[in-house]
């Protein structure tokens, strides 16, 4: 993607608590959303999580502001809203289910994500976070709320989970193409 990583706010005494959460905002929001589209699987609920975290930063912001790192913060409410939201997801699902649109991306990258929306959520959430935002183990286990060893349980079991999806999609498509 390109972007570079939130830099704290220090230097911004300057500015008023709103301009500090813009700030934010327009440094880290791509990102942000690009990081919860492979948890999510979804583009627009990948958009509707991160802004409704960013919609709670505002509620909070005289203490958002004083964070030390405002972006893993904002990651960790809009995974925690990702959570709820999937839950209703699925009941909306068994009711008629929504349509699920994604980034224009390359096939390879839509058939990741088609594979990781097939793994328990928590392995989902941990190999989106570590593999596609690039977050070390650490951060992963900040922002799912989870023991580092956990984290380290999940993301084996979702390679394995996930290199067994992958195989079976790869040799149904070559299959295909040759049968």
């Amino acid at each position: 993607m390109g972007l570079q990583p939130f830099q704290p706010l220090t230097g911004r005494e300057g500015l008023s608590d709103t301009d500090m959460v813009r700030d934010v905002f327009e440094a880290s929001y791509r990102r942000l959303v690009g990081q919860l589209y492979g948890v999510c699987g979804d583009l627009t609920e990948a958009e509707e999580v991160v802004a409704e975290a960013f919609a709670r930063a505002v509620q909070h912001q005289r203490t958002f502001v004083h964070l030390d790192n405002p972006e893993a913060w904002l990651r960790t409410v809009a995974v925690n809203v990702s959570r709820t939201r999937f839950r209703w997801r699925r009941l909306a699902a068994a009711r008629g289910g929504d349509e699920v649109r994604h980034p224009a991306l390359d096939d390879d990258r839509l058939v990741l994500i088609a594979a990781l929306r097939k793994l328990p959520a928590a392995q989902r959430e941990a190999i989106a976070l570590h593999y596609l935002a690039d977050l070390p183990i650490h951060e992963v286990a900040a922002a799912t709320g989870s023991p580092v060893g956990t984290v380290k349980a999940r993301l084996s079991r979702g390679r394995a989970a996930l290199a067994v999806l992958l195989a079976d999609i790869y040799d149904s498509s070559e299959e295909a193409r040759h049968g």
